[in-house]
């Protein structure tokens, strides 16, 4: 299927590594152009190299940098200023018991979780509508659907930055401007990694141990991958996709067991 997206520029958050650069990696497959940003400098520089290699007529322009920070969004926003497609996506906050968390703690997990996306949307949405095109896409997390509670910092953030697109989509939508929010469930990435080590070292056992036990406790008998999850935003992105939006699209092998 031709998405009807080629030429257009995607603004891609955390994207040097897993889901962040599974999307860019699509979008590049649609002849996307793309502004890649990360805090690792090394790391996305080579996924830059990667992407260009693989699609040589695509426009990569990278900028290392920290999104959560007003700084790491004016350098993101410099490089590409109008974007037709914009990934929301920052890493998420370290899991733990509430009753240790500060105050410090809640505002950090709001200024990268919610207040970030939210920064970027302002930023960029009026052009988007000015233009009559655009898709915004926030990488957030199945415990929005089904709360972790060892993800409590995650759980709030992430289910506040929900309740502001339910609203704010409807209102784009009429401009060709849709809002929608892609929830990973189990996938093989850092972030599941760290949670994994953290609950290995509570119940005395390795990392590995608990990662086979998650994998196998997952209706499809697996971690997701970033190629396919890459693909379900590429589709958001899409010129096909004008009439999907306030949506929170949950991939996670059938984890979930509700019926909606």
């Amino acid at each position: 299927m031709d998405l009807g997206i080629k030429g257009r520029r995607a603004l891609v958050c955390a994207s040097s590594k897993g889901l962040g650069r599974g999307c860019a990696i699509a979008l590049a497959a649609e002849g996307v152009n793309l502004t890649l940003t990360a805090r690792g400098a090394e790391a996305l520089a080579k996924t830059a190299a990667e992407i260009r290699k693989a699609y040589p007529g695509i426009e990569v322009i990278e900028v290392a940098g920290d999104i959560t920070t007003p700084e790491g969004r004016a350098a993101a926003l410099k490089a590409c200023p109008d974007p037709d497609i914009l990934v929301n996506n920052a890493g998420g906050p370290p899991p733990g018991d509430f009753r240790t968390f500060t105050r410090e703690d809640w505002i950090k997990a709001l200024d990268a979780n919610m207040l970030t996306p939210i920064e970027l949307i302002k930023a960029t949405v009026d052009g988007m509508i000015a233009r009559k095109f655009g898709r915004i896409v926030n990488i957030t997390s199945a415990a929005v659907k089904a709360p972790i509670d060892v993800l409590a910092l995650s759980n709030g953030a992430r289910s506040g930055l929900t309740g502001f697109i339910a609203g704010l989509s409807r209102k784009t939508v009429r401009h060709n401007v849709t809002i929608n929010n892609l929830l990973p469930g189990p996938f093989d990435t850092d972030r599941i990694r760290n949670v994994s080590a953290g609950q290995a070292k509570a119940a005395g056992v390795s990392t590995e141990e608990i990662m086979k036990q998650r994998a196998s406790e997952n209706p499809a008998g697996r971690f997701g991958d970033a190629e396919e999850f890459g693909l379900a935003c590429a589709f958001l992105c899409s010129a096909k996709s004008g009439f999907i939006t306030g949506q929170n699209l949950l991939l996670d092998g059938g984890a979930f067991p509700g019926t909606m």
